[in-house]
């Protein structure tokens, strides 16, 4: 049946208004679509286990979810096998546009801590175990690149410390309920480094802990404090 165009007019404004959620919501989204753009653009991830009921909503709007992103010059990135998502700049090639995104500033410990907690990941994927690590197994990894980094123990130990805040704040390590010191290691941290990457960056390291060389810009025995890109 053919409608008057008034009258087809007034259906579709109808159903655009159902998705308005609050006073002056032009939004065509539903809420759980939305909810899943924010947790993305929050960050660091969505993960089927940490976002139940967002996991599902995700793949079912994958196709709208990676359209809204591209307007923001992101692209969305998609493990299904271990059912983790996150967001990352759009390679633009040599057209300029505006980051969205901060890189995090990781300190010479951060970037230690970071691929210690990536090969742990690894390890516990070859046995089948859950990826969980605590503070005393941390500090005890990470003494190898004490030298490279501090002179002083007391020093290096609250360097470290600061470096799992880090990591905890971005959710690469997560609290294991009923202890403070026990953690669980995020699977996001497969899709950020990958085995050449991760062969390349213990060669490098290997060798700051052996005193061959020392972080950039930095003389042996002296803080490590700058901080780079990661």
């Amino acid at each position: 049946m053919n409608l008057p165009e008034p009258a087809l007019d007034a259906i579709v404004d109808a159903a655009l208004r159902t998705t308005a959620l609050f006073l002056g919501d032009t939004g065509q989204l539903a809420l759980d679509t939305r909810r899943v753009l924010v947790q993305l653009l929050a960050g660091p991830s969505l993960e089927a286990r940490r976002h139940g009921k967002l996991w599902p909503v995700l793949l079912r709007d994958e196709a709208l979810v990676c359209q809204r992103l591209a307007e923001l010059f992101l692209e969305l990135v998609i493990d299904r096998d271990m059912q983790v998502a996150f967001t990352r700049q759009a390679d633009t090639a040599e057209l300029e546009v505006p980051q969205l995104l901060r890189r995090a500033q990781l300190t010479f410990l951060d970037s230690v801590l970071v691929l210690y907690l990536r090969q742990r990941l690894t390890q516990a994927d070859a046995h089948g175990e859950r990826a969980v690590v605590d503070l005393d197994e941390i500090l005890e990894n990470l003494t190898l690149y004490e030298r490279a980094a501090s002179t002083d123990r007391a020093g290096f130990t609250k360097r470290v410390s600061a470096s799992v805040e880090k990591v905890k704040k971005h959710n690469i390590l997560n609290k294991i309920r009923g202890s403070d010191e026990r953690f669980e290691i995020s699977p996001t941290l497969r899709l950020l480094f990958s085995a050449e990457e991760i062969q390349s960056l213990s060669t490098l390291y290997q060798k700051m802990a052996d005193g061959a060389l020392t972080p950039a810009g930095e003389s042996a025995g002296e803080p490590a404090d700058e901080e780079s890109d990661a």
